[in-house]
């Protein structure tokens, strides 16, 4: 592989700090760049696929990348619509969230961007941001939604399931969503959204369809996610709309780049 884009796919492998949608990004740009330096691109979407299997959002974008064609000019193509799509999907997401949200207090856990777009959009009266350790992005995000304008407060980690009975709703991201409708998302979600089941509060996962899979789900080897069942979940929010968890696989089985990009990542 060139020595450029091995490094490339290096970073991907081994970043933490970052999301699933910025992720795919950085891995949909490297299978571009693949294709433009006579690598073959399939063999390098899997490769990175392999490197982050808990990030649901690379193989979805993967996935139906190739399924667009194999030459430069295809990827790239295609490339500037799948981050189009993603920008469009998390607004539809934003706006299908803004009367749930608007002027509601909303804790949230880790870092994601398609809750920061709904956060953004809805402004809620206030935001109870979790540390996230043990990278605890969650400060990070928190600071970002103050310097936007929004009211927030900063909860530790161990304070959190105490914290989450206080709020109207606990808003999630998603790093994958299984066919049977279990999270796969920042370890401690677990917890929380027993809390939150236990005073009532409202679970909601904003996700993607990019980050739908057609899988089972598997135990993560990362002891920094955690997969979280179906039943601690009242909401799926998807551009394409609202579902309960155990009827996500609706939606899967009739998105064919979802199933058909993940055979061809498999090989």
């Amino acid at each position: 592989m060139n020595v450029d884009l091995t490094e490339r796919v290096e970073r991907i492998a081994t970043d933490d700090r970052h999301g699933g949608s910025w992720l795919a990004k950085e891995a949909v740009e490297a299978v571009v760049e693949a294709a433009r330096v006579g690598e073959d691109p399939v063999a390098t979407a899997r490769r990175i696929v392999a490197a982050k299997p808990g990030i649901g959002a690379i193989a979805g974008a993967l996935g139906r990348l190739l399924l667009a064609g194999r030459t430069p000019e295809q990827l790239v193509e295609e490339a500037n619509a799948l981050i189009t799509g993603r920008e469009r999907a998390a607004a539809a997401i934003a706006v299908l969230l803004s009367q749930e949200l608007s002027e509601k207090i909303v804790m949230t856990h880790s870092a994601s961007a398609t809750a920061r777009e709904a956060l953004l959009y809805a402004q809620p009266a206030r935001v109870v941001c979790t540390v996230s350790e043990p990278i605890g992005e969650g400060r990070e995000f928190s600071e970002e939604l103050a310097a936007a304008g929004l009211t927030t407060e900063l909860v530790a980690d161990e304070d959190a399931e105490r914290a989450v009975a206080t709020v109207d709703i606990l808003l999630l991201g998603a790093d994958t969503i299984f066919r049977d409708g279990s999270l796969l998302n920042k370890a401690n979600t677990n917890g929380l959204t027993k809390a939150a089941k236990q005073a009532g509060v409202p679970v909601i996962v904003a996700c993607e369809v990019l980050k739908l899979a057609p899988d089972d789900p598997v135990e993560p080897d990362d002891e920094r996610v955690e997969l979280t069942p179906p039943d601690q979940l009242d909401r799926i929010v998807t551009e394409e709309g609202e579902f309960v968890a155990e009827e996500i696989s609706v939606l899967i089985d009739r998105t064919p780049f979802l199933n058909e990009g993940y055979e061809l990542l498999r090989g």
